[in-house]
């Protein structure tokens, strides 16, 4: 008999593709087979640390479908990447299901596509294929996305997304307030890029009324009030809390494992991690300032310094610091880092608060010091520090440069103050309930695969 076979599309940034590919792992583990589909270009950094010892092989196909750049074009260029895809894709993706479908048993039943990139659901609604959306960011953020003609007619922002106002918004007395200039196609760059964010954020608006289901890589107990402000939505995360310790698949970087061996000779609760993802950027004199804040700590720490993370050529540590920092200190440039957070030498997570590294912090029952960069970010931030009061933010001089002072007094407020810890642990306990047989989402996610498994392909049955 034929297996059900979903079609994912995923987003070509890292912080996507985690997310999607870990909803992909429990597809294939309840037997559906699926087929990935990513850029070429993003296809190619991934298989680079793609194994096959990884056990999918016999489930999971990765497909990849040119993106509409040059090689030599910029990709961190979104704005135009973000035009290019579907324009490129559409038609590539409908011609790969067509002969795809050529296989009797192999026939895709169910496309999933990444919420942030909605287009792949006009082609599966065109060719009578059922449709499903993943959001692998905060359910806040979506909020903020689904609220757009509100947030035009109240006046916070105007036709083009641009903000008119610096009043706070709160889009329900349950949830926290966000500024316009926070909202996720605002932060994001230019002028022109917002109006582009923008215009794909209407879009996918438009397009996610064609999905059957909705599902949130969240929980309730995380965010009640967009899940009640939105109750279509569903929640079956964080899906990372279920595979904390597994090999992490759709890593873009090359991780080096020797930092665990390091952890392993730390005392229990003593390593400050500093991981900012895998886009931020640092001018260098923010970058000495980050340095020396974690010197003056007189604390161990953990810090990932990616390739690229400064605006300069080549990273430049302060004269002498390597020296300095070498009996408490190790540098990586990348970290498996669910495996770092899980490890009890581990004290609190310095992070840019990316939706990934948020839950994977949450599932660890770690405190934060929040170092927000673009997008979503700044949002999740205020929930860490201000909704589940799990973590501290820091705040800029007047040259907007957080100092190596301010480091060091955050660092020192938040290891000190036991309250951050004992509030991140009793949310590590509710979330990883969620995720376990009898929680709210593992039921949502059991649901959601009994749908895909289904052979009526007529309307929802929740």
């Amino acid at each position: 008999m034929a297996k059900p076979h979903v079609l994912i599309v995923s987003s070509p940034a890292q912080g996507h593709v985690i997310p999607t590919m870990e909803l992909a792992q429990r597809l294939i583990e309840q037997g559906v087979k699926v087929t990935f589909i990513n850029t070429e270009a993003t296809h190619k950094v991934m298989t680079k640390n793609w194994s096959k010892k990884d056990g999918y092989e016999d489930l999971m196909q990765m497909v990849s479908i040119p993106d509409g750049l040059e090689p030599w074009e910029d990709r961190n260029d979104w704005g135009k990447l973000i035009k290019s895809i579907p324009q490129s894709m559409h038609n590539k993706l409908e011609e790969l299901i067509e002969t795809i479908n050529k296989e009797e048993n192999n026939k895709i039943t169910c496309v999933i596509a990444d919420g942030c990139m909605g287009w792949p659901l006009r082609v599966a609604n065109k060719m009578g294929i059922r449709r499903a959306a993943f959001w692998p960011a905060s359910t806040a953020t979506l909020s903020t996305v689904m609220s757009y003609r509100k947030l035009i007619d109240d006046g916070f922002i105007n036709s083009n997304g641009t903000p008119r106002t610096s009043e706070m918004i709160r889009l329900s007395k349950t949830m926290p307030p966000i500024k316009p200039e926070n909202l996720i196609w605002a932060c994001v760059g230019d002028l022109a890029t917002t109006e582009v964010y923008f215009q794909l954020t209407q879009d996918n608006v438009e397009i996610s009324k064609m999905t059957e289901w909705y599902v949130c890589n969240s929980s309730i107990e995380l965010e009640p009030g967009a899940f009640s402000l939105f109750p279509q939505f569903l929640p079956i995360g964080p899906l990372l809390a279920s595979n904390r310790l597994a090999n992490q698949v759709g890593q873009f970087w090359k991780e080096d494992s020797t930092c665990l061996e390091w952890l392993d000779q730390q005392p229990p609760c003593s390593v400050i991690y500093i991981a900012f993802g895998s886009i931020t950027n640092l001018n260098q004199t923010q970058f000495e300032e980050l340095a020396i804040g974690l010197e003056l700590s007189n604390r161990p720490f953990l810090w990932v310094v990616r390739l690229g993370m400064t605006k300069e050529a080549t990273t430049t540590y302060p004269d002498g610091y390597m020296e300095r920092v070498s009996s408490r200190g190790k540098i990586v440039s990348w970290a498996p880092q669910q495996k770092v957070l899980a490890h009890p030498s581990i004290a609190c997570f310095m992070s840019h608060c990316g939706w990934n590294s948020t839950l994977e912090g949450v599932a660890n029952g770690l405190p934060f010091l929040c170092w927000p960069y673009f997008a979503d970010q700044f949002y999740n931030k205020t929930y860490i520090c201000e909704t589940w009061k799990t973590g501290l933010g820091f705040k800029k001089d007047e040259a907007g440069i957080i100092t190596r002072d301010e480091i060091k007094s955050k660092v020192e407020q938040l290891l000190t103050d036991k309250a951050f810890k004992t509030k991140a642990l009793d949310i590590k306990e509710k979330v990883t309930s969620s995720v376990e047989k009898g929680g709210n989402s593992h039921n949502n996610l059991s649901n959601f695969i009994e749908w895909i498994q289904a052979k009526d392909t007529g309307a929802k049955d929740r």
